[in-house]
């Protein structure tokens, strides 16, 4: 049962009552059956309602109550005076809670998924994601459709013009108590227009719930960017252009997406700037969307990656009143080389410890070194798998430029290529598609002679040799230790794992949409259920099982809603809708994440045997 408000117009009047209602299921599927009107007045707080008739329900069952509850006994005694019954009746047990079934003709129909979509409610519930979106001024219908496309982005990702199906193939009917048979795609795409201009102080005012309801730390933001390719030429969007793909997608148009999160992921603020956008170009509007959307937290720190690492944008973060961390251009590190090989009794070690989830992966030694220049900390680190990445990088791209030169002297060599201007374009191209190690080459190329050639640079090879597994964090923030500092630029991760979250098993990407604003509400509806994952994760870690969302979907997808015939045999049919026994591995998620077992409340429903007309003719005659 639930309680219902309905408001009726009237000769310029407006008349207000409040239903008791109760669901039950007919051939036709669910529907809402009155069970009487509690009148104009509310009988309760708004936010109590599913509660009260809870426990109408279990009073009209004949469960009593060691609490006296005036409010339940007011509709109580209403329902039995409407029935010419007394109060102190004790209710029977229903005569169809025990009836002769036929066993043979059983069946189990309209199975739906619903583990995943019941705790993505829940945790959508927890987050007050419903009262955000009524404070910004969005509807309820528009609440709602919010809700079941963030869902959709969490559960099972799919384009809106997919949705409703993929909707009706889910429990969220029966959790969320909504038809949701004629729903359609153009109904979602007009609800993206409408949550567009609401971004801001939705997210604003989830950053702030999550804080409180997590107590999570506000001293530490960490900043980063990824880009997300579309499927087409996007003709009406300004912002897809081509630049650096994270993708490793050049030939597509993108978007480049800024996000900021704090030390357990929980994301504090994001952007959508253009394709083309470079690195240190958004370091102002990173901390301008931040301001807006948390305030202003004096003493905070910074930590970026070392794209955003120049004088101009330590000054913005620094200006901004807040502390920098960010690992230094590898160009920097060479001002450090006599500290990086000399003295090593110097560095300190340290162990990165594994993570929880993986304890298989092999601890990661590194060591670190603290050198004060001007204001700042310098800490120099050396990592043993650093080392081995950076080498390996390096021996790579070195074996592609060597081939692909040997390609150009070829063709040079055959007469393929005769003019010097493309030749020099052919060199440049080189430099520029193999930075990493065209620089320790002298690649030449003699016009009168047609002679092409190329010499190694053996001090500078052995320099960059010097330094893998090399590299600098500098910090304005000179009360950390050298551990502290290495630690929290370590955070940096969280905002790679975001991404991924985000890509992968968000589905990110590739991105259909052509419309500037759609495009942009897409990744917001992303950035949404970001939160809930990330809510579902950390609430996981706080009772030490480390797993990730694509784990815990995976293990509730087989606790399903169902529908349950039992035909009598006296030619009736009793229809119950209820979810599945829980199975240990969902009981204990549900425990660990605070979450009910009972998805749904079950729902009962007596059919009567259908009269043919040649039956009724034959009882007629």
């Amino acid at each position: 049962m639930f309680i219902k408000k309905t408001t009726k117009h009237s000769a310029g009047k407006t008349y207000v009552n409040h239903l008791l209602v109760e669901s039950v299921l007919t051939p036709k599927g669910p529907r809402h059956k009155v069970v009487c009107s509690l009148g104009p007045l509310a009988p309760a707080p708004e936010q109590d309602w599913l509660a009260l008739a809870h426990r109408i329900e279990s009073a009209l069952a004949g469960q009593q109550s060691l609490k006296p509850d005036a409010a339940v006994d007011a509709v109580v005694d209403k329902l039995h005076q409407h029935k010419g019954e007394s109060r102190d009746r004790v209710a029977q047990p229903a005569t169809t809670d025990v009836v002769s079934i036929r066993t043979d003709q059983v069946s189990v129909e309209n199975a739906r998924e619903a583990g995943p979509v019941h705790v993505a409610h829940q945790m959508w519930k927890r987050l007050g994601c419903d009262k955000v979106l009524a404070d910004a001024g969005l509807s309820a219908r528009a609440r709602l459709l919010t809700e079941v496309m963030t869902v959709n982005r969490l559960c099972a990702p799919l384009a809106e013009y997919a949705m409703p199906d993929w909707i009706r193939r889910t429990a969220l009917a029966d959790i969320l108590r909504t038809d949701f048979d004629k729903l359609s795609d153009e109904a979602l795409y007009r609800n993206l227009d409408r949550l567009h201009p609401k971004r801001d102080v939705i997210e604003r005012s989830l950053a702030e719930r999550e804080r409180t309801l997590f107590n999570l730390d506000d001293t530490i933001y960490l900043y980063d960017l990824t880009s997300t390719y579309f499927e087409g030429q996007c003709p009406l969007n300004d912002q897809a252009k081509r630049g650096y793909s994270r993708d490793s997608r050049p030939d597509c148009k993108q978007v480049a997406i800024g996000l900021v999160v704090d030390r357990d992921g929980f994301p504090k603020a994001h952007e959508v700037l253009d394709g083309n956008t470079v690195d240190r170009n958004t370091v102002p509007g990173m901390l301008a969307a931040l301001e807006k959307r948390v305030g202003r937290r004096e003493g905070a720190t910074v930590v970026v990656d070392r794209g955003m690492a120049f004088d101009d944008n330590l000054e913005q973060i620094r200006s901004a009143g807040y502390h920098y961390l960010v690992a230094s251009r590898q160009s920097e590190r060479t001002q450090h080389l006599d500290d990086f090989e000399e003295n090593a009794d110097d560095f300190v070690e340290v162990i990165r410890e594994v993570s929880p989830n993986n304890l298989a992966q092999k601890k990661s030694k590194v060591r670190i070194k603290r050198k004060l220049v001007g204001d700042e900390a310098h800490i120099l680190c050396c990592s043993e798998g650093r080392e081995l990445k950076d080498r390996a990088i390096r021996d790579k791209h070195e074996q592609r430029l060597l081939a692909d030169l040997a390609k150009l002297k070829a063709r040079i060599t055959d007469g393929k290529l005769v003019d010097d201007a493309k030749i020099s374009e052919a060199i440049g191209r080189l430099k520029e598609r193999y930075p990493r190690v065209a620089r320790y080459y002298a690649i030449t190329y003699d016009a009168d002679t047609h002679a092409f050639a190329w010499e190694e640079n053996a001090d500078k090879k052995k320099l960059a040799e010097l330094l893998d597994g090399a590299y600098l964090l500098k910090t304005s923030r000179q009360d950390m230790t050298d551990e502290e500092v290495w630690t929290t630029y370590s955070l940096l991760t969280r905002v790679e794992a975001a991404f991924r979250s985000m890509k992968s098993p968000l589905a990110e990407r590739p991105i259909f949409h052509h419309l500037k604003d759609r495009v942009q509400t897409h990744i917001f509806l992303c950035v949404l259920a970001y939160h809930l994952l990330v809510s579902v994760e950390k609430t996981l870690r706080d009772t030490d099982l480390y797993t990730s969302w694509a784990t815990v979907r995976e293990q509730l997808s087989t606790h399903q809603v169902v529908t349950v015939k039992l035909p009598a045999t006296e030619g009736r049919t009793l229809t119950i809708r209820r979810a599945t026994a829980p199975e240990d591995v969902h009981l204990d998620l549900y425990r660990r994440l605070s979450v009910p077992s009972e998805v749904i409340e079950p729902v009962r429903a007596i059919c009567a045997p259908i009269v043919t007309q040649a039956q009724r003719n034959s009882l007629k005659s």
